[in-house]
């Protein structure tokens, strides 16, 4: 359906067009309407399917036509479970406020505090927030959330994955209970609908996908693989089909950089990205990656939700993820708005539980593909594979929680090392470096 028939402003038409977009996706068509009529919606789609200007567009128009509550209110809240992603939303709102009053801040951590309190204090009307650093700001009485129109949770499953479930309750408490509020979220799982049901009035549920379903367009393969032959093998495909910008995920940050160092021993430019890289060397890494300087980045599951590159032509499991979820949230960074992409997974004797996992979740088999060469030796037995201090163990069924903690809530404790937590033990500090 065309932008024009969804009933948004001239102003935001004018952005929309100028960004190069006519026709609106499925969440898009579904979601705008019921935004503009005042709704709250519950809305499940796969990655890369338009669903932040899907609350982006009538946000803004609703902030438009309403009348301001009173001066210096922020206005509408939007919250996202990484840094990453925040910069991305906040990039959105202003590209598509670009024609209309509205002033925007985006606040997260691993940065320097002291601009973004500069700049809450000049007034906003709406804010993109990481949860960590907003409660740093209502500490510091920077922040009132007190006249919140509209309230966004963006990817809120990986939120609750993460462990922010307290820090979000708190945030929840400071908002006024007349509000519009919009879940948008990957997938839809018992947890998440129970915040939605705690959170939501009769809301208007959209899903316009199967639930944790990859894009159609992307081409799945697994190469069975040695462990120890893995890198060899990439560094084989990357070269000898020419592969360029490939996203490439291992489980852990030191299996990030290790990789990474290994493919520049190779020839091949790679760079690793993860929670504990300043933000400072995250963004480069991206910039670099998005203009062809980086051939490889090597990245753990915090980039899987936050990470918006248009056109990925390749995503890289070189290990599997423990969580099957996290292969749908991983891959889905490929093939996005339309385009075609691929998703290679290198699969040693170690991972065929968890294999067996994401294929049960897809409801079938994923191509396997056997490289000459690389053939796997079948006397090699299956060894444990090691669990990070936020890993669950390979094979079995767990809930969206992190670590050994038991629930949503249980897991707040490992949140900083998920990539965006906040240091409950230096409540009292004003450190700007904590990283959320």
């Amino acid at each position: 359906m065309s932008f024009t028939r969804l009933g948004l402003s001239a102003e935001l038409l004018r952005a929309v067009e100028e960004q190069g977009y006519s026709e609106a996706t499925p969440v898009q068509t579904q979601a705008i309407p019921l935004i503009l009529e005042g709704h709250d919606v519950l809305a499940g789609a796969q990655t890369g399917t338009g669903k932040t200007a899907g609350f982006t567009l009538p946000l803004l128009q609703r902030l438009q036509t309403t009348p301001r509550a009173g001066r210096g209110h922020v206005r509408a809240l939007i919250l996202t479970p990484t840094r990453e992603l925040a910069a991305q939303v906040d990039e959105s709102v202003r590209e598509y406020g670009r024609h209309l009053p509205f002033r925007t801040a985006v606040i997260f951590g691993g940065v320097s505090i002291n601009p973004q309190i500069s700049k809450l204090r000049k007034g906003v009307d709406i804010i993109v927030a990481t949860p960590g650093r907003l409660l740093d700001h209502i500490e510091r009485r920077t922040v009132d959330l007190s006249a919140i129109e509209i309230f966004v949770l963006d990817e809120a499953d990986r939120m609750l994955d993460m462990g922010f479930i307290r820090d979000m309750r708190k945030i929840f408490a400071l908002v006024p209970p007349q509000r519009q509020t919009l879940l948008f979220s990957a997938t839809f799982s018992k947890e998440i609908r129970q915040l939605a049901a705690g959170l939501l009035r009769a809301p208007k549920e959209i899903q316009v996908a199967a639930r944790n379903t990859p894009a159609e367009r992307i081409r799945q393969v697994v190469y069975p693989v040695d462990r120890r032959r893995k890198r060899e093998l990439l560094s084989h495909r990357i070269g000898q089909e020419n592969w360029q910008q490939v996203l490439v995920f291992t489980r852990t940050k030191h299996g990030a950089n290790r990789l990474a160092e290994q493919l520049c021993q190779d020839g091949i430019r790679a760079v690793a990205i993860h929670g504990n890289k300043s933000q400072g060397a995250r963004t480069r890494a991206l910039a670099d990656f998005k203009s062809g300087q980086i051939r490889v980045l090597v990245a753990t599951d915090i980039a899987a939700r936050g990470l918006d590159i248009e056109m990925l032509p390749y995503v890289v499991n070189y290990e599997l993820p423990n969580v099957p979820e996290d292969y749908v949230h991983r891959i889905g960074r490929t093939a996005r708005a339309g385009q075609h992409g691929h998703a290679i997974s290198l699969v040693c004797v170690d991972e065929r539980a968890l294999l067996l996992d994401i294929e049960r979740l897809l409801k079938g088999e994923i191509e396997k593909e056997i490289i000459p060469g690389y053939e796997p030796d079948p006397r090699i037995r299956p060894e444990p594979i090691p669990q990070g201090r936020n890993q669950r163990s390979a094979g079995r069924k767990t809930g969206p929680k992190t670590g050994p903690a038991k629930g949503p809530a249980g897991a707040a404790h490992n949140k900083r090392r998920a990539g965006g937590g906040r240091s409950r033990g230096a409540a009292h500090s004003r450190s700007s470096g904590r990283s959320r």
